[in-house]
């Protein structure tokens, strides 16, 4: 391996003519532009449980705590839905996986377990319809378009993909399934929640009138990370502790603000045109990613959303999303204002036994959005969610490489970037370490 490939010194540099992927790529994101309308957006079928039909069998690739979840979401949206393979990088991630499966009788045969880099080319040998992917979101990108060549159906964690390159690669991918009539479902949950759908009907009807505004947060103490044992290497390290290397897990403003992000695109119907920002690194101890960033998202006609996200303990925390409008303003989630701050409509929740409001939607939205994977393919009407993810995970990107730069980033630069984080080849062993963090401008002389 070459110990240069993942070094990220000259991070904004690798700009040049895009290769094949990334032609393919432009039509697609071009197609998303900022004339888009609200009113055309497809709501998923809001069911509590998905119709029955004939059995479908699935295989995980990425054995985590997020892996693991999202397999137990599947088998809970409906009847005759089984999880029949494993697959990891690391052997004891897929041990680990299906011992935890086992306990909720769920119960993978040994001979469809698999680890390795390669491990998720031997599960879709499988006879499986559906792959859920939950790998650090490095390698979503490859095992997408794996899986799609293999003409199945998947389950596409958010972020899905690290850099612009993995972006454009999504979204040829996800055209190739639209044509091969595939159904791709993505973990952007809140697209699948039932108030957020009720609170965007409300808006897209106009009642907040024209936007003016909007902003969104994503405060919290920093998630976790792994300390280095005895006998990792280093590539080992990297990817046991991926959330916090930026070429694995793409930042946190990848990770966990683009649910945030992908709120604000949808509601406002488009991408924003170019980003400027900054951030920082003052707590982390393992890792290159920064701990805050504060990012000014500019959408054209006059409408900016300022984007926050933290990760730091100690400090106070929330998360949500704020659109203003020439009538009034909304939390996205479940509330519509009018401008003196009186309430002009609220979601409402089933009520307890005791007739007070549960304040949670009946179903949760991380099996609402299995329900509607299933639905999908028993009903014969294909979806695929892919490309607008993707378009989501670019903005993150854009607003990341304006604060890691201090340069203004407009989505022309995003469309033209062959940007791609981390090495062409995977193999354990010894890396270059270095990863400097990303420090913007230069420095002033005395």
């Amino acid at each position: 391996m070459n110990k240069n490939q993942l070094s990220r010194r000259n991070f904004i540099e690798k700009s040049a003519l895009l290769g094949a992927v990334g032609a393919v790529g432009i039509s697609a994101l071009s197609s998303c532009n900022s004339k888009s309308k609200v009113v055309d957006y497809k709501f998923p079928p809001l069911l509590d449980k998905a119709p029955d039909g004939k059995k479908l069998r699935a295989g995980l690739v990425g054995c985590g705590n997020r892996g693991t979840g999202a397999a137990l979401n599947f088998l809970s949206a409906g009847n005759d839905l089984e999880l029949i393979a494993l697959a990891d990088v690391f052997e004891d991630k897929v041990w680990d996986c299906r011992n935890k499966l086992k306990k909720q009788r769920v119960e993978v045969p040994e001979g469809n377990c698999f680890w390795g880099f390669d491990a998720y080319k031997s599960l879709l040998e499988v006879d499986l319809d559906i792959v859920i992917l939950a790998t650090p979101p490095h390698f979503r990108p490859e095992h997408f378009d794996a899986c799609v060549q293999a003409k199945k159906h998947v389950f596409l964690e958010k972020p899905v993909c690290v850099d612009p390159v993995g972006a454009r690669k999504i979204i040829a991918t996800s055209k190739k399934a639209e044509n091969m009539g595939l159904t791709v479902i993505t973990g952007t949950q809140r697209r699948h929640q039932r108030d957020y759908n009720e609170t965007y009907k409300q808006v897209a009807s106009g009642a907040i009138g024209e936007f003016t505004a909007a902003k969104a947060w994503w405060l919290q103490s920093h998630v976790w990370f792994r300390t280095r044992e005895e006998g990792w290497s280093d590539m080992e390290y990297m990817i046991r502790n991926w959330n916090n290397f930026c070429w694995l897990g793409g930042d946190h403003i990848l990770d966990t603000h683009v649910h945030n992000i992908d709120i604000i695109n949808w509601f406002l119907g488009k991408h924003p045109e170019q980003a400027i920002g900054f951030g920082a690194r003052e707590r982390r101890l393992t890792g290159d990613q920064y701990d805050f960033f504060s990012i000014d998202f500019e959408f054209g006609d006059g409408v900016f959303s300022h984007s926050m996200s933290r990760q730091i303990d100690g400090c106070a925390n929330t998360l949500g999303e704020r659109i203003m409008g020439t009538e009034g303003y909304t939390n996205c989630k479940n509330t519509v204002y009018n401008l003196d701050g009186s309430v002009k409509w609220r979601y409402e929740y089933p009520k307890n036994k005791d007739g007070r409001s549960t304040e949670v939607v009946k179903i949760s939205p991380y099996v609402q959005e299995h329900i509607h994977l299933v639905t999908s393919i028993r009903t014969n009407t294909p979806v695929v969610e892919a490309e607008r993810t993707a378009i989501s995970t670019l903005t993150a990107i854009m607003g990341r490489t304006a604060a890691y730069t201090g340069q203004k980033v407009t989505w022309e630069d995003m469309l033209d970037s062959t940007m791609r984080l981390g090495p062409v080849k995977y193999e354990m062993g010894p890396v270059d370490m270095k990863f400097p963090v990303p420090v913007p401008g230069t420095q002033h002389k005395a």
